[in-house]
């Protein structure tokens, strides 16, 4: 019962900042809401285990992911909204957070390898969560998870090749999405 209890609380503070994009299907607001949703799942199954057999082999596994999670978004939102000129009246939409209303492409740093750091981020996130305490229903939650992460990525790339046009295909031409040099 209490992983009933803490999802529906941490769910709220999500519902309530993903409110505008919960019903707009061409949105990647929506799969990250979902993805979001699956990930508090996630840690309302396994907050129990999160230092369970502390020197294991799938604990410090956890932890690595866990620690990268965090340095993608650290990275990733320290130079959208120093490089990206975040607040862009031209992209104004409803839908995206003023960090997302980038007036231009951000290619250096961490975007210099992934296009989506933010939602590497939360990939590593699930999966770090997950390897907390594995089992099939939630490695199934972690799946949902990713494709959700994937569904996400490739929506804001269609937003972001109608704002920035050929410079953002040629990026992703010499870009991974999520894992550099990977994936």
């Amino acid at each position: 019962m209490n992983r009933f209890i803490l999802f529906g609380i941490l769910s709220i503070p999500v519902i309530i900042l993903s409110r505008r994009t919960l019903f707009d299907l061409k949105s990647h607001g929506l799969y990250r809401f979902l993805s979001w949703e699956c990930i508090i799942w996630l840690l309302a199954s396994n907050y129990r285990y999160w230092f369970t057999d502390a020197f294991s082999l799938q604990q410090i596994i956890s932890w690595i992911f866990l620690v990268a999670s965090g340095y993608l978004v650290i990275a990733g939102a320290t130079l959208l909204t120093k490089k990206g000129k975040p607040g862009n009246r031209e992209r104004e939409n409803s839908t995206l957070y003023g960090f997302e209303q980038t007036s231009e492409l951000v290619d250096s740093g961490i975007f210099r390898y992934i296009r989506h750091p933010l939602y590497s981020s939360l990939l590593f996130l699930t999966w770090g969560i997950f390897l907390k305490s594995p089992t099939l229903f939630l490695l199934f939650i972690s799946a949902l998870s990713t494709l959700f992460l994937i569904l996400t990525a490739l929506f804001d790339e269609k937003e972001c090749v109608r704002v920035f046009g050929d410079a953002y295909r040629e990026y992703m031409r010499r870009s991974k999405r999520f894992v550099p040099f990977l994936f």
